[in-house]
């Protein structure tokens, strides 16, 4: 995968963002870090880590249906999604989404019947259910499903001590 490398038997991963203009390469953008093992209790752990780092500001791009200050977690499934994808070492989730009672696309992660959702509880606290009934795999969003900005953004408020680097390169 373009975006992410594994390297053998060092327990580092690579993530990268190519920006482009027309077909080339002019910066990319690495995370060098240590990624969490695949195992419930760090899928908790790394949930938790990611719920406490989404702020209004990771935002800023997006724009909303509803207010997100009505729940914390609103507008934040995508990149919450897709920094707790990167952030384990496994290639066991699959990138969910179904379309929720408001009519937009929510974000999630399986591994067979087991459901990740860093974002769940925007649906609990206003009494409905995340859309999971609904849900298909999907791919991400983008150009050649690069990872967002806002996704690494995330990753590098919650990896702290994990992050190795954090590298942009212009070309």
């Amino acid at each position: 995968m373009e975006f992410q490398k594994l390297e053998g038997g060092h327990g580092m991963k690579t993530v990268e963002r190519h920006r482009y203009k027309g077909k080339e390469i002019f910066q990319t953008r690495r995370l060098e870090f240590e990624p969490y093992a695949f195992s419930s209790v760090n899928m908790c752990l790394v949930t938790g880590l990611i719920q406490k780092n989404l702020t209004p500001n990771l935002l800023k791009r997006k724009k909303l249906m509803f207010r997100c200050d009505i729940n914390k977690y609103y507008g934040h499934c995508y990149h919450a999604t897709q920094a707790l994808y990167y952030l384990m070492d496994t290639d066991k989730l699959v990138p969910m989404s179904g379309e929720d009672y408001r009519g937009e696309k929510h974000w999630w992660l399986q591994n067979k019947d087991n459901i990740y959702d860093c974002t769940a509880e925007q649906y609990w606290t206003v009494g409905k259910l995340p859309p999971y009934h609904v849900g298909k795999k999907s791919k991400w969003y983008g150009w050649k499903q690069r990872p967002q900005q806002v996704s690494l953004d995330l990753m590098v408020k919650v990896l702290t001590d994990r992050l190795i680097s954090d590298i942009i390169e212009k070309f």
